[in-house]
């Protein structure tokens, strides 16, 4: 059963201004000879992020404490906005239909998963994409624009691409997407303290939050 998740987005003016980035887990074991072994634990990457950066006002704060709140500390998930990866073009483009390759028709298959590719030279990494912002994407099969409702229906809270009866991708034809999205996260902590005196004093509150792996 998955997890309880709000499909409501973090106060944006806080996440463009927090600190954060892709974190992995990697073994790594010193043999005998001095060469290493290394070896990955996770198949993912896991976002962490601290919004404390982001808050600059007490009423920043407050919708902060407030958003706290109504999720009940870690219970439930919700979205955030990652300034630096928020789309599946380079940063600062606009998203288009021949962005990400998110899969081959066989003319039986209706449903694909957004997902986003990173390099592509040595070692490409794929993301699962599970939650698009809603009106931002676009499909092509075979190279070819295909249209909203008319052609396929997109599902914001799974990344779920789901083609109409008379628009599923041919056999061989690459499907393609390009989107913006939300990272999946939750707070990483039961309890906000706030030292008021030393916030308006210029330190950083700690808000942790941890990315929701699919």
């Amino acid at each position: 059963m998955p997890a309880p998740f709000h499909e409501v987005r973090f106060p944006l003016d806080v996440s463009v201004k927090s600190r954060g980035g892709p974190r992995r887990r990697t073994d790594v074991v010193i043999v005998g000879s001095g060469r290493e072994e290394r070896n990955a634990r996770w198949a993912h990457s896991r976002r962490r992020y601290d919004a404390g950066y982001g808050v600059k006002t007490l009423e920043s704060l407050a919708a902060v404490v407030a958003f706290f709140e109504e999720r009940r500390g870690r219970l439930y998930g919700f979205r955030w906005r990652d300034r630096l990866d928020d789309r599946s073009c380079a940063h600062g483009q606009a998203p288009g239909p021949l962005d990400q390759a998110i899969g081959v028709g066989d003319g039986a298959t209706a449903a694909f998963a957004l997902a986003k590719t990173y390099g592509g030279a040595f070692a490409p990494y794929r993301r699962p994409i599970a939650k698009p912002v809603a009106g931002s994407v676009r499909v092509a099969v075979a190279g070819a624009e295909k249209q909203a409702v008319r052609d396929f229906d997109m599902d914001p809270a799974t990344g779920i691409v789901s083609f109409r009866p008379g628009a599923i991708p041919p056999e061989g034809a690459k499907v393609t997407a390009g989107f913006l999205f939300d990272v999946p996260v939750r707070f990483d902590t039961d309890e906000l303290i706030v030292d008021l005196a030393a916030f308006e004093a210029g330190e950083i509150p700690s808000i942790p939050l941890v990315e929701i792996l699919p």
